[in-house]
């Protein structure tokens, strides 16, 4: 069971990000934006079980959780910590999730072209992209790569942090630039 170091305020006013003492998976996100995804995870679904939850997101030794605005986050840090707190530690993460938290550019069904492109996406954003949102409690994923749209999807407190499409997503979209200046970013 998951110690919690601290809980640190985001960018994002409507969420906290819980640091413990020892990861809850070693690598693979787990990001449920509703009650419904969340329901094939033991944790988010405990999460979600609190009133006024609107996105969970965890990874290794964090746990973002965000908020309507309508709790106050004294309360709710309280509520909050009790799951977490009682999760399995990641030694004990199912394998199925493992399995689950392949990205497309894995996928049979894209060109090796398209794969590449994707793999040197992916490489810049792991370098200087990534660390910065997951310090904040969100993160990024790249959905999918067609007609030259790259459409990214931001977790956790970046989900809803008015930030992450604005000057976020235009340093992304320089970035992206430099694998394909033709590409545009759109965020989903």
């Amino acid at each position: 069971m998951p110690k919690i170091a601290e809980i640190e305020f985001t960018p994002n006013p409507n969420a906290r990000k819980f640091v413990l003492k020892e990861p809850l998976t070693y690598g693979v996100t787990r990001s449920f934006e509703n009650a419904s995804e969340a329901a094939v995870d033991e944790l988010g679904a405990l999460i979600f079980a609190i009133p006024h939850i609107t996105n969970v997101l965890y990874v290794d030794n964090w746990v973002t959780v965000t908020q309507d605005g309508e709790a106050d986050w004294s309360d709710l840090q309280r509520e909050v910590a009790v799951p977490i707190r009682e999760a399995p530690a990641a030694e004990d993460f199912n394998e199925k999730a493992r399995e689950a938290a392949m990205w497309l550019g894995k996928s049979d069904d894209v060109s090796p072209e398209v794969k590449e492109k994707l793999a040197e996406i992916n490489e810049i954003l792991d370098a200087e992209v990534r660390p910065y949102l997951q310090g904040d409690g969100g993160d990024l994923f790249v959905v999918g790569l067609e007609d030259n749209i790259l459409q990214v999807h931001y977790q956790g407190a970046c989900g809803s942090c008015p930030s992450s499409l604005t000057g976020t997503l235009a340093g992304i979209q320089s970035l992206v630039n430099r694998v394909d200046p033709n590409l545009e970013v759109v965020a989903v």
